[in-house]
């Protein structure tokens, strides 16, 4: 068996990868752009995690591979969208996990009074903690990492009950001081709220039984995703006021003036429990793309080679090298790569990677349900990048620079670059589909190098490609 992965560590990688850091400043940074009429935009946002959670799940059953959105982007519209899909996720990540850390790191270093110089030291040492651990692999960290996980469920379920006696209904007023645009402004950065999903769809192929799992899995984390997040928001909002929009650590806040020091430290040790959850399965999720795009010749074939243990340390190593660069241009210019601008950078380029994987699931996916669930949450995602702004042209100059790679690096080997292979005749061509047709299509197993035919390589009906 390939998979690796049970029920509740599958539910704990997922949690992980969607309730991520992003609480930590989310619900402060929607407060300063819509007011109270932030809730709006954390609604319409939960709301349509469910049909992406659905898509994803029903991708990831179909096709369980490392490459995740790309492999879905790469069968729906070709090997091009998919090489696009693969660069769009395998840049933002580097980005969001720097912008993760630090967020982590302030509330941390707020408790120990150790300054920005102390708030560096501790993000760069959750990241170090994250990359370290992936190097041992899911299997190994992942009886870690569901224990994690439920601690930081507990803590946070905790921080709603004791705010929740404090919320004063004066504060909800006024509702949206800055319109309708501030409302879209919540709603853009606010995506980050539920990313995820498109992260945790490149560990599919590590599950034991995909498609009595996922669906599972799926469910469960949307229901606790939503609880902890709906219940922070409203706390945000009805405790702190508009005084929560200005605040780097409103979580601190919601509990330190009602429990002392004892529910401060916990609030602390929440932030690096979130951080750490989401950097990991992140982290995972983009070694795993990047050896598959090495795989798919949208990366250079170097990305795809993994050790005896399936991990793939190269690929891993250009992430962890991305962060520091990352990490070090915060460091160099902190009043302009700061967590606002890395989280939106973040925000509009997976923003792209899901709006590719949804129209992936309404071309691929047979059920009208699922499809039409799809059709309307990339509808939204698609007004959510709009609303990034001028950030939408990195999603174009990654695209750009993904084709350019590929156009130079695509000719067949043998060919000089440019020149074509001769075109068989049609007859010779029909007889080589009709043998595609029976035959099983083999590739490397990124999560088992011993298994030969992965799960997501099987032979399948002609129907179903």
């Amino acid at each position: 068996m390939n998979g690796r992965i049970g029920v509740a560590r599958g539910t704990a990688l997922y949690v992980g990868a969607v309730l991520g850091p992003g609480v930590l400043v989310l619900p402060a940074l929607a407060m300063h752009a819509a007011g109270p009429a932030s809730l709006l935009a954390w609604a319409a946002m939960l709301a349509v995690s469910v049909p992406i959670a659905a898509a994803f799940a029903a991708l990831g059953i179909r096709y369980p591979d490392a490459g995740g959105v790309a492999t879905f982007t790469r069968r729906a519209f070709g090997p091009t969208a998919g090489a696009v899909v693969g660069w769009w996720f395998f840049t933002a990540v580097p980005m969001g996990m720097v912008a993760g850390a630090m967020a982590g790191a302030r509330y941390a270093a707020t408790v120990l009074g150790v300054g920005p110089s102390g708030a560096a030291g501790i993000a760069a040492g959750m990241l170090a903690a994250a990359y370290a651990m992936n190097l041992v692999g899911l299997h190994l960290s992942g009886r870690l990492h569901l224990a994690l996980t439920g601690g930081l469920c507990a803590l946070l379920a905790t921080v709603i009950v004791v705010s929740v006696p404090h919320i004063d209904a004066t504060r909800f007023t006024p509702f949206a001081p800055h319109g309708v645009t501030g409302i879209g402004s919540a709603a853009a950065v606010l995506f980050v709220a539920i990313c995820g999903w498109e992260a945790a769809a490149h560990l599919a192929g590590e599950f034991a039984h995909p498609r009595r799992q996922l669906p599972i899995v799926a469910a469960g984390s949307l229901s606790i995703i939503a609880l902890l997040y709906a219940g922070l928001a409203i706390c945000t909002v009805g405790v702190l006021g508009a005084s929560g929009g200005q605040s780097e650590v409103p979580l601190l806040r919601l509990l330190g003036p009602q429990a002392g020091v004892g529910a401060t430290a916990a609030a602390a040790l929440c932030a690096l429990l979130l951080t750490f959850g989401a950097c990991f399965t992140f982290i995972a999720a983009a070694a795993r793309a990047g050896a598959a795009l090495g795989r798919d010749g949208a990366f250079p074939g170097w990305f795809a080679v993994t050790g005896a243990d399936g991990v793939p340390r190269r690929s891993l190593a250009v992430q962890a090298g991305g962060a520091a660069v990352v990490a070090v241009a915060a460091l160099a210019a902190p009043t302009v790569v700061d967590v606002d601008l890395l989280m939106r950078v973040f925000s509009v380029l997976v923003a792209s990677v899901t709006l590719l994987g949804l129209a992936s699931a309404v071309r691929l996916l047979g059920s009208p349900l699922i499809r039409g669930g799809a059709a309307v949450g990339a509808t939204v995602v698609g007004g959510v990048a709009v609303c990034a702004g001028p950030l939408v042209v990195l999603p174009a100059a990654v695209a750009v620079a993904a084709l350019i790679w590929r156009r130079r690096h695509s000719a067949p080997r043998g060919l000089p670059a440019g020149t074509q292979p001769a075109r068989p005749s049609p007859a010779t061509a029909s007889r080589q589909m009709a043998v595609m047709d029976v035959q099983p299509r083999r590739s490397y197993d990124l999560v088992n190098p011993g298994a030969g035919i992965s799960a997501s390589t099987r032979s399948r009906p002609a129907s179903e490609r």
